[in-house]
């Protein structure tokens, strides 16, 4: 942006990503970078053979084998999808960004070319993505422009023939991106979170337990930092 460049940015929404994964397929992709054999039988016997049934009212439905979908979890859940999702990035020009299931990909744009090639770079990313089972959610993902120019113009990708919504602001990892890069709603959203901590330990020490003061102050750090 110092140098006058913009730089355009697709937000990623895949459809049910945690849900759509092979097992099978995330098997074998676990078993290729080397991973310790014992991990992988592990991984293995944690997934496969898995077996669900719906419940309505008192009747239960019949069982159903299960042969994609990692289990909710704040930490096995993303590490699995990371490794599903690893070599998605193959064949891929732009720059690419991947974190648990946020993926993004962005490209410097000074011409019409270069749009083009983030565009071809998207159908790629689609067409990977349709390989492993799984879909881009045109109707959730978001693109971004970030520049300085005064007069931007409207940006059109679009990835199975449907357009991705265009925004100014996108808020990516709690971080609250601008396009102009102004950090203005940032600050102003970090000090609200900051705030709402201060006031949770003030109610506290006005009650004189010095424990659950500390433990409010405590509380209220974590939730500020993370």
């Amino acid at each position: 942006m110092e140098e006058g460049v913009g730089v355009d940015v697709i937000i990623i929404d895949f459809t049910k990503d945690f849900d759509l994964v092979r097992h099978e397929l995330l098997i074998m992709k676990l078993s290729s970078p080397g991973v310790d054999e014992s991990v992988v039988v592990w991984v293995r016997e944690f997934l496969v053979g898995r077996k669900q049934r719906v419940r309505v009212g008192g009747q239960l439905s019949k069982e159903a084998k299960l042969t994609s979908g990692v289990p909710k979890s704040r930490i096995l859940a993303p590490l699995l999808f990371l490794v599903y999702v690893n070599d998605i990035w193959r064949n891929i020009g732009s720059s690419i960004g991947l974190f648990g299931d946020d993926c993004i990909i962005y490209r410097n744009v000074t011409n019409i070319k270069d749009i083009e090639k983030l565009q071809s770079y998207l159908d790629t990313l689609g067409a990977l993505a349709a390989e492993n089972g799984m879909k881009i959610n045109p109707g959730k993902s978001t693109a971004i422009r970030f520049t300085r120019a005064r007069v931007k113009n409207q940006l059109s990708y679009s990835p199975c023939d449907q357009k991705i919504l265009e925004a100014s602001s996108y808020k990516y990892l709690r971080v609250i991106l601008i396009s102009d890069l102004n950090w203005v709603d940032h600050v102003n959203y970090i000090a609200q979170i900051a705030w709402k901590a201060l006031h949770s330990v003030i109610r506290v020490l006005k009650k004189g337990n010095r424990n659950l003061a500390w433990k409010a102050i405590r509380d209220s750090l974590r939730r500020s930092c993370y």
